[in-house]
């Protein structure tokens, strides 16, 4: 008999997002969570059953994010060309591997991915759980939640393989809940896995489901079909041909061009999102007015849209509630991208990685509003000045002057951290700002790649609100706008990979390398510089942990480059 533990929380989540979390009593966010003993002979027989499974699916996606601070959204935003490893100038250099892809600049650290395995690996347990079991529950009679839910548990499960096949290539495949020592999968299995769950999700989860602010979080049929392009780009792109699978590993799958657009453009006629007026208010540190000396956000003065505001088509959920006995929570990676120890309202400290490329500045046409929304300037911004800057500067590795806006922790006029009302949180622990997954602006340019028939409206609308001139549609002009308009979302570095054409990654390796540039390594100048056959070598995919290959008796095979 199995013992399972199911962490239940809620997923609603006020419009108002961080502001209301900041200017209210905190009842926007249903904080409490209950842990419930459950055993595979006792559960998995009510729909209720199925709702708590649920929950636990999502909680373990979540977990990539709570639990540990190099999950793949950091990863991708190291790797790409957006930005440097950076860190402390007197912290280990395992980011230092992942931004130039040379396992020499931390030898000792083979394993360097092994926690976002592991829980990469558990989280896909849970939703195996549930989704093999579906038959044994007894559904309401008249209720759409069966399919909702296995919809939902099938689309979670697609995102987590989707990441690990993207990041490391060549994984084991699992589809049902067993915890054996298994061979990695061609990567066509995995990926026919992926498509065969995001159409069942399409399929199964009705149009009007999990919509509104009260189910911000939760996987829509939109989501789901968001997600099918967005798998046919990268597919497409890396492997150099359409996906047609009928082997042993996975069940029979195929994913055309002609799918992938049909999917977007349901998305834009059905799914009622439109982009936000103003870029910056999908940012909080960029739209977040301080209050001077107290906790909270000037309410007259802010003008952040929410964290459920109508572009967003999915994103990860964190809570303010995580501690240090294991109830994990909040978002973990927030605080890795912060200034080095460094606060300044709307800003909170953090620990100085991923410092932005100067270089990558260049990719913005005068007169972009993106990219004040997206970059902190911290000459340009006057901080600098401040007292504490020095401390901050002579402990910074990799020290360019610019850090992520996008995604930085959040400080109060007085000085307390901006995580919670009360200005008590841990700087560490209590986070909440969700990452976003995908926005609409990507529907209307994934679209716009497909050839869709209104491509040019779909590429206008994205450059009118950053303050831009039409230019024409063309290949080449929406990966510009594409590098510009999901900077820092976790994104750039599989739009790189993914001209791959089959294999050739030079694509990625002449972008990488062009980023390198002057830095500041504790106020001593030096220099980045990326080596393009390392990167080569790689093929773009990540170390796979030794750890697991050492547990594996070897079943397990390294990736090449590493």
């Amino acid at each position: 008999m199995k013992n399972y533990k199911f962490n239940i929380l809620s997923l609603g989540i006020a419009a108002a997002g961080l502001l209301a979390t900041a200017t209210s009593c905190g009842d926007s966010f249903l904080d409490v969570e209950s842990k419930t003993e459950s055993n595979t002979e006792n559960f998995y027989k009510s729909e209720n059953d199925a709702w708590r499974a649920l929950l636990g699916c999502y909680d373990g996606w979540r977990q990539l994010g709570s639990a540990t601070t190099l999950n793949f959204y950091m990863a991708a935003t190291i790797m790409s060309d957006e930005t440097f490893g950076a860190t402390g100038n007197g912290d280990g250099r395992n980011y230092q591997a992942i931004d130039r892809f040379d396992q020499s600049e931390s030898p000792a650290d083979l394993t360097i991915y092994s926690e976002a395995w592991k829980l990469s690996y558990a989280a896909v347990y849970r939703c195996n759980e549930l989704i093999t079991r579906e038959n044994s529950i007894q559904w309401q009679e008249g209720s759409d939640n069966h399919g909702l839910y296995i919809g939902e548990a099938r689309t979670l499960r697609a995102m987590l393989y989707f990441d690990m096949v993207r990041l490391w290539g060549n994984i084991p495949l699992f589809l049902e809940p067993v915890n054996e020592n298994r061979a990695q999968a061609d990567p066509d299995a995995v990926y026919a896995a992926i498509v065969s769950d995001l159409k069942y999700a399409i399929e199964n989860i009705p149009g009007d489901a999990n919509l509104g602010v009260d189910n911000s979080g939760r996987i829509t049929k939109y989501a789901a079909e968001g997600l099918l392009a967005r798998v046919y780009l990268y597919y497409t792109g890396y492997y150099g041909h359409e996906l047609n699978y009928s082997g042993e590993l996975a069940p029979a799958a195929s994913l055309t061009k002609s799918e992938a657009l049909a999917a977007v453009e349901d998305v834009v006629a059905n799914g009622g999102y439109k982009l936000v007026e103003d870029y910056k208010n999908l940012w909080p540190a960029a739209s977040l007015v301080p209050i001077p000396g107290e906790n909270g956000w000037d309410t007259t003065l802010s003008t952040y849209a929410g964290d459920a505001n109508p572009e967003i088509i999915i994103s990860q959920k964190y809570t303010p509630t995580g501690d240090w006995d294991g109830n994990n929570d909040g978002n973990r990676w927030l605080v890795m991208v912060g200034m080095r120890n460094l606060d300044s309202s709307p800003y909170g400290r953090g620990w100085g990685a991923c410092t932005v490329c100067p270089n990558y500045l260049k990719k913005y046409e005068a007169g972009d509003s993106r990219m004040k929304a997206s970059v902190i300037d911290i000459a340009g911004e006057g901080i600098n000045t401040l007292p504490d800057f020095n401390a901050s500067w002579k402990d910074w590795r990799e020290y360019t002057g610019y850090c992520i806006k996008k995604y930085t922790p959040l400080r109060y006029g007085n000085g307390n951290t901006g995580s919670n009302p009360e200005g008590t949180g841990d700087m560490q622990l209590n986070n909440i700002q969700p990452l976003t997954v995908m926005r609409y602006a990507d529907i209307l340019l994934m679209g716009a790649e497909l050839g869709s028939p209104n491509a040019q409206s779909y590429l206008d609308q994205v450059r009118q609100r950053a303050g831009l001139a039409s230019v024409n549609v063309s290949q080449d002009n929406i990966m510009k706008e594409r590098a510009v308009e999901f900077a820092f979302e976790g994104i750039r570095y599989w739009d790189l990979l993914r001209q791959a054409n089959g294999g050739d990654v030079t694509v990625l390796a002449d972008a990488v390398a062009a980023s390198g540039g002057a830095v500041e390594n504790g106020s001593v100048p030096g220099s980045v510089v990326f080596n393009r056959e390392k990167i080569i070598a790689t093929k773009g995919l990540s170390q796979i942990p030794n750890d697991q290959i050492t547990l594996s008796n070897g079943t397990l095979k390294q990736n090449p480059g590493w």
